[in-house]
C-alpha cells in the first residue's frame, strides 16, 4: 500500500538513488530499518523498477540526439519490429505511436556519421521498415525519466505484485 511516507521516499530516491538509507530515514522521520523495509516492499511490488546511473553523454562523445519516426509497411508488424529496434544499442527509447503506423525512437550517437550508420545499416536493415524521418536535436533544455510525484493520487496507484526489479 502506498502512503504519503512512501511517496516521500520515492521522491528522495528519484532525486538521488544512492542516498544512504540513514539519510532517507532522517528526511522521513523514521528508523532506517523501517525505511529499508518500505523500499524492499516498493521493489517487490514493482513500483521501484530499478536503479540507474545517469552518465554525461558529452563526456562519452555521445551528445548528438535524434528523434526518428520509423514507418512500417504495415501496423501489424509492430510487435515484430519493436524488439528488433530494441536490440540497437544507440536507440534509447522506442514508442509505437498513433498516426501513420510508426515508431518514434530516440537515438544518441557521437555525430552525423554514426547517426547515418545507425539509420541505414541498423534500422534500415529491418525488413518491416518502410522509411524513416529524422529530427536532430540542436539543444536540450530538459531531459528526465523522473515521474512527478507531487500530484499523484495515492488511491490510483497500481501495484504490480511479485515483480522482479531490474538489475
Amino acid at each position: 500500500m502506498i502512503d504519503e511516507t512512501n511517496l516521500k521516499i520515492l521522491s528522495i530516491l528519484q532525486q538521488k538513488a544512492r542516498v544512504p538509507n540513514v539519510e532517507v530515514a532522517r528526511q522521513v522521520n523514521m528508523a532506517p530499518s523501517a525505511v529499508l523495509e518500505r523500499i524492499r516492499k516498493l521493489e517487490k511490488q514493482g513500483i521501484i523498477d530499478g536503479y540507474e546511473v545517469i552518465l554525461n553523454p558529452k563526456c562519452l562523445n555521445r551528445d548528438m540526439v535524434a528523434f526518428v519516426h520509423v514507418y512500417l509497411h504495415h501496423a501489424s508488424q509492430s510487435d515484430q519490429t519493436g524488439p528488433l529496434l530494441a536490440r540497437i544499442p544507440e536507440i534509447q527509447e522506442i514508442h509505437f505511436v498513433t498516426g501513420k503506423d510508426c515508431f518514434l525512437v530516440k537515438i544518441r550517437v557521437s555525430g552525423t556519421a554514426a547517426l547515418g550508420e545507425t539509420l541505414t545499416q541498423k534500422i534500415g536493415a529491418i525488413a518491416e521498415v518502410k522509411r524513416t524521418e529524422t529530427t536532430i536535436v540542436l539543444k536540450t533544455y530538459k531531459e528526465s525519466s523522473q515521474i512527478p510525484l507531487d500530484s499523484v493520487n495515492i488511491s490510483e496507484i497500481i501495484e504490480t505484485p511479485h515483480h522482479e526489479p531490474k538489475e
